[in-house]
């Protein structure tokens, strides 16, 4: 029946976190042992005094109706206020701020208000999955700067000046990184900034969702530096810095002109984010932050005991994350190698070997413009990580 669907969604990609994880429960559901780090998704429970919040939210009866298409004015005053004072971005105010339903959908509505067809963005690359698929769907052009290894996987100004045509409307990155947990210092993003403002009409997409999760202690907003506010579209959310993930909730910090195109297309496509999962969002950024920072001092001792694990896998080569919560690891040591037939060609083939022998669910690179590796997610207990990392260094001392 694929002759009845459009072209778009036939040729979009289907997210390869999600496909794996998919993958990974059915399994799961078979009875197979499976340990899964593949999704990034917190293991830990939203902190309690949101989770109260939202009851009382429930309980107040006040937020059953339709919300404001852009999200409840106390919600963006509350956000407006924090990039003031913890990002340093001065001009931030409620009326810049759209709060959508997850920092996903906030891409989205930015790319459908800043593409023509044949637009090109430049993605600093490894990137996450779903940039390129939404910038295709918007009719623009995905083109890729493309760190390495040996830097940190972090492409460089160099690279994105060198990247710039007639046609590049906008360049977008994550910091820290999802899928490499790399962090971008203020002088990296003092040197993209001076490439960005010698263009008219340049614009740059700032994914900082992973701002909480951040082992360097000085995360850096391109938004905030001289001359940058007005080119810059800052995308945020609660997802993962307050393990928050189901509740939905993400914003962007743009131009006014830009924070009321996004509203428009909002308006036609879901219209404003759940009220209930809102109040909980405004306790989560006004409340106490201690159990965001108790997440990433776990985030952190995790993070060095899969260094060490790591480490110890002859052919594995990996950098150090500075955030998030992922490793990106180099497997082209395995690649051409086999296992009681099972031969593996490149990344691809890692993912499901290691699915199949070991019984433990990671990500291909290649949905990250990186084939030469793979993601695994250090979002889960202590005991699963010691215990996957036991059968993958099992399994892959097999291929020969």
């Amino acid at each position: 029946m694929n002759s009845i669907l459009s072209d778009r969604i036939i040729q979009m990609e289907e997210s390869a976190t999600l496909a794996m994880a998919k993958k990974a429960r059915e399994l799961k559901s078979q009875g197979i042992d499976i340990i899964s780090l593949s999704l990034g998704e917190p293991d830990f429970k939203t902190p309690k005094h949101i989770q109260e919040a939202a009851k009382d939210a429930i309980d107040e009866g006040k937020y059953f109706s339709y919300s404001p298409v852009a999200g409840y004015q106390d919600l963006r005053e509350a956000i407006a206020k924090k990039l003031r004072a913890e990002n340093h971005i001065a001009e931030a105010k409620a009326e810049n701020i759209v709060v959508s339903t997850g920092a996903k959908h906030s891409i989205a509505n930015v790319f459908m208000c800043l593409l023509n067809e044949g637009d090109e963005v430049v993605i600093f690359s490894p990137y996450w999955v779903s940039y390129a698929e939404i910038i295709k769907l918007a009719g623009g052009v995905p083109i890729l700067i493309e760190g390495n290894l040996e830097n940190n996987f972090k492409a460089t100004a160099t690279q994105l000046e060198n990247a710039l045509t007639d046609k590049t409307k906008a360049i977008i990155y994550s910091s820290p990184c999802n899928p490499t947990g790399s962090v971008f210092s203020k002088e990296e993003l003092e040197a993209i900034a001076a490439v960005v403002k010698k263009r008219e009409n340049l614009f740059v997409i700032a994914d900082e969702i992973y701002e909480l999760i951040n082992f360097t202690g000085k995360h850096a907003s391109i938004a905030s530096f001289p001359e940058m506010f007005e080119r810059t579209i800052t995308v945020n959310g609660f997802s993962k810095g307050y393990a928050m993930t189901g509740w939905r909730v993400g914003y962007i910090c743009a131009p006014v002109f830009m924070a009321k195109a996004c509203e428009k297309m909002q308006g036609q496509f879901t219209s404003g984010g759940t009220g209930i999962a809102q109040r909980a969002a405004l306790a989560a950024i006004e409340g106490d932050q201690s159990p965001s920072k108790k997440m990433e001092d776990a985030y952190l001792k995790r993070r060095d005991l899969v260094l060490g694990l790591l480490r110890d896998i002859p052919g594995i080569k990996t950098h150090v994350p500075e955030g998030a919560f992922y490793f990106f690891p180099d497997v082209t040591a395995f690649f051409g190698k086999s296992s009681d037939g099972y031969l593996v060609n490149d990344a691809d083939d890692i993912c499901l070997y290691l699915l199949e022998k070991a019984n433990v669910s990671l990500v291909t690179g290649a949905a990250f413009g990186a084939p030469n590796c793979v993601r695994l997610s250090y979002a889960a207990s202590e005991e699963d990580l010691v215990e996957a990392l036991k059968r993958m260094k099992q399994a892959l001392s097999k291929l020969k």
